[in-house]
């Protein structure tokens, strides 16, 4: 078979509109894909220039293929299994700026460039006072991008409408407003000129983001199967889920340049990041929290599996829609189609997320993801959460260890274990003995930042659940505590 290439595949030639950190498996099924359907409906025609961030990559294999890769997306859509194969074909230069440092700045010229995107991992936007020689190739990302932008400045004499659109992709929180100040920090440390400085900060402009798609990376264990079905040979596929989101916060204008929503995408530009980054930890992996120990102690050990089961699907829905949503300032219709979106990637039938691959750290999980969502329904809504409230008594129950007769690899917190251990070995099957255990639990101010106990009815209500969750079947205790 014939290796992906433009000569199997006719290749649409497009101007570089976008330079692009980052030549992984997340970019390419996330941001390269959005870029292609722009192009496909014709809202958007721009190509890709890749660059590879560190020494070691893939952007040499990317070439060899003329940027040609297969896309494999498949999960829940609209109540049905989705499988779509698309091939990519935006991607139209790749540099390695440790070998062609050159070419890199080279692009700093180009007038048809608009933007800079980038994903770097979460470590790649950091300060590195080390990195003071721009005159080779800078060591980290912020020190390759300011010696980039200083080459644009230089070029085109300062001019404030040659500034770039910058679109940071990596997990950190605020990672526009942190790559803005790492920049300006080490341009400071530099001593540059200080009309580039200002140039620097305010003829170009940094989106904070948030992105959100699953994305498995390159199907070892299928390639050969796949090659069949395609007809060629592709060492650069991607498979990522159907679901896709991306939240950019910034200053007006983007969305006339970069036009997603035409092209029927899930891309929001937004004043206010906040409320999305809530509603993503809130929901999406506050119930992946929330129904870990209650369905892995009712005898279930995937998440698909939790979902599909009538009883614990419904306890699922009932913590996200009665207990989650109303403590997000987003509207409605847009909280349903979320929570919806998160309902269906957990049904996805191409994907086994193990319960106990989430359990890790659980403890402080509850606390980050679930614990917000309990004070805000008791202090400022008046409703009594039942559903989280529960999760935690069943938290305290999996962190006994035992799944009937079978021992459950606790993976936490050292301090935390040999609590739980402490605790349940004095454990005494009473109702008082349950609610010593809970009280103590409760009372952890150093972990909590706060105590508890001191929320009306919480200790209460965990502590009979607790006790029934010992002492009968998980199913049982559901319907006779929560109602389902």
């Amino acid at each position: 078979m014939e290796k992906l290439s433009k000569k199997i595949y006719d290749k649409k030639e497009r101007k570089v509109k976008i330079l692009q950190f980052g030549e992984g498996n997340f970019l390419r099924a996330f941001v390269d894909w959005i870029v292609q359907t722009m192009n496909e409906k014709g809202v958007f025609d721009g190509g890709v220039c890749v660059v590879q961030p560190m020494p070691f990559g893939r952007v040499a294999d990317l070439a060899s293929q003329d940027g040609l890769y297969t896309l494999i997306l498949q999960g829940r859509q609209n109540g049905e299994d989705v499988r779509k194969l698309k091939v990519i074909d935006c991607l139209e230069d790749f540099i390695n700026p440790f070998t062609e440092y050159d070419k890199y700045l080279d692009y700093a010229k180009s007038e048809d460039l608009e933007f800079v995107i980038s994903n770097t991992t979460e470590a790649g936007i950091a300060y590195d006072p080390t990195d003071t020689d721009l005159s080779v190739t800078p060591k980290s990302y912020p020190g390759k991008l300011l010696a980039f932008l200083k080459a644009r400045y230089d070029h085109f004499h300062g001019d404030k409408n040659r500034g770039l659109e910058i679109i940071p992709c990596e997990l950190i929180d605020y990672n526009g407003n942190t790559l803005k100040e790492v920049l300006l920090k080490l341009a400071d440390h530099l001593n540059m000129d200080k009309d580039f400085i200002n140039w620097l900060g305010n003829a170009n402009r940094y989106y904070n983001t948030l992105v959100d798609r699953i994305v498995p990376g390159y199907p070892r264990n299928e390639d050969k199967q796949l090659w069949e079905e395609l007809g060629y040979v592709d060492n650069n596929m991607v498979v990522g889920e159907i679901f896709h989101l991306w939240v950019i916060e910034g200053p007006k204008g983007l969305e006339a340049k970069l036009p997603a929503p035409k092209a029927g995408l899930e891309v929001l530009f937004v004043d206010n990041i906040k409320p999305y980054k809530e509603r993503k930890v809130k929901i999406l992996n506050g119930s992946h929290t929330c129904l870990v120990p209650v369905s892995y102690l009712a005898g279930i050990d995937t998440v698909r599996e939790t979902i599909e089961d009538a009883q614990l699907g419904k306890f699922v829905k009932e913590f996200i829609f009665d207990e989650v949503v109303p403590t997000i300032n987003i509207p409605k219709d847009q909280m349903v189609s979320f929570s919806n979106s998160v309902l269906e990637r957990y049904a996805n039938p191409f994907v086994r997320h193990e319960l106990m691959s989430i359990a890790l750290n659980s403890v402080t999980k509850y606390k980050t993801r679930v614990l917000p969502t309990v004070v805000e329904n008791i202090r400022d809504l008046h409703h009594f959460p039942t559903h989280a409230l529960f999760s935690l008594a069943a938290l305290m129950v999996f962190y006994r260890g035992k799944r009937g007769e079978e021992d459950i690899a606790l993976q936490d917190n050292p301090e935390f274990l040999d609590l739980f251990k402490k605790l349940w070995s004095e454990y005494e099957n009473t109702p008082e003995g349950a609610r010593k255990l809970v009280s103590q639990v409760l009372g952890l101010k150093e972990h909590w930042e706060m105590d508890l106990n001191e929320l009306e009815g919480v200790t209460d209500f965990v502590a009979s659940s607790l006790y029934e969750i010992v002492n009968h079947p998980m199913r049982e205790a559901l319907v006779n505590k929560v109602g389902c």
